[in-house]
């Protein structure tokens, strides 16, 4: 299908599907942000989502759409954490088993989370793009459903409620900041905002640490970069070869941020002071790439989209 053409009816049935299991998360202005910058700027508090993170919508999208024979078989997924927490969390509500991949960089803090969570963990190799592989090897060979982490529709529709929420609730919006790592949240959210006819300015936003979809885009083609060390892990790693996100956000991305990782801690020093609210640092990259920015948006209105709040105990001890 034409997922773009397709999302608004596509994330409407996700709304109505995953309602009962997930939260309809709060906007809330931010007066910090605003005097900073000059714009009427609305946080959408995913990071007081179920699992601490806006990957439960996807996740749980997908999950209540196998039927009964791909349940008893179980799902895998690769994750460095968010991902595979919905997973886990939403398999575990439906009865079925869920295994996830995961590179042994992984956050530690989120691994534990997700073996309490009811999931099994294998660890392979050093980034995202070889648990991926490692996790659609094993599907192939298992029977298993495999749930990517962006790249696939229903995903993508499930993140996309997020914008159907920030329509909802904001009668006027000029542009939105959302991070960046595959592409499945930017898509969903922008991709849904165009379908419903809402005039908005998507802007992605990554760390200039690890921005595999910006230099992709820059690019016109799926490309490597190089990945070094980020406090955003929550959107580390390649874009997957193939992915439908990739063409998705050469239609609804109009510009990218790149952020510092000195900026980016700032930022989510910034938030936790101001809105007494934990953020990770992938949500704290949304709010650099919006600071980044100056005054380019003044009197206008402005959403940053808070993506999670699970960030690794020892490195908040640090931060702080």
């Amino acid at each position: 299908m034409d997922l773009l053409h397709d999302l608004l009816n596509e994330v409407q049935a996700a709304a109505h599907r995953i309602g009962a299991h997930t939260r309809r998360t709060p906007v809330e202005p931010s007066a910090f942000l605003g005097a900073e910058t000059g714009a009427r700027v609305h946080l959408k508090l995913e990071n007081l989502q179920r699992t601490g993170s806006f990957k439960i919508r996807g996740a749980m999208n997908v999950l209540l759409s196998l039927d009964a024979d791909q349940r008893s078989r179980g799902v895998v997924t690769a994750s460095t954490g968010n991902h595979g927490l919905g997973v886990a969390t939403g398999a575990r509500e439906i009865g079925c088993s869920a295994l996830v991949f995961a590179p042994r960089t992984a956050n530690a803090s989120k691994l534990e989370t997700l073996r309490a969570g009811g999931a099994e963990v294998r660890l392979v190799g050093d980034d995202c793009a070889l648990a991926e592989a490692a996790a659609r090897e094993h599907a192939r060979e298992s029977g298993r459903t495999y749930i990517s982490p962006y790249n696939d529709p229903l995903v993508v529709a499930g993140q996309g409620t997020i914008g159907l929420e920030l329509a909802a609730d904001l009668e006027s919006l000029d542009a939105v900041f959302v991070a960046v790592g595959g592409g499945g949240l930017v898509s969903g959210i922008g991709g849904y905002l165009a379908a419903a006819g809402r005039e908005v300015e998507v802007i992605g936003c990554s760390p200039r640490n690890d921005a595999s979809m910006q230099a992709s885009l820059e690019a016109g083609r799926i490309v490597e970069v190089e990945a070094l060390s980020t406090l955003s892990d929550g959107t580390a790693g390649a874009v997957e070869p193939g992915s439908i996100t990739f063409p998705m956000c050469q239609e609804v991305v109009d510009e990218f941020a790149l952020v510092s990782e000195e900026q980016i801690a700032s930022s989510l020093r910034d938030v936790i002071a101001h809105h007494h609210s934990l953020i990770e640092g992938a949500a704290a990259v949304a709010v650099a790439g919006l600071r980044s920015m100056g005054r380019r948006f003044e009197g206008k209105d402005v959403a940053v989209v808070l993506c999670g709040a699970n960030i690794d105990p020892a490195t908040l001890r640090e931060l702080l």
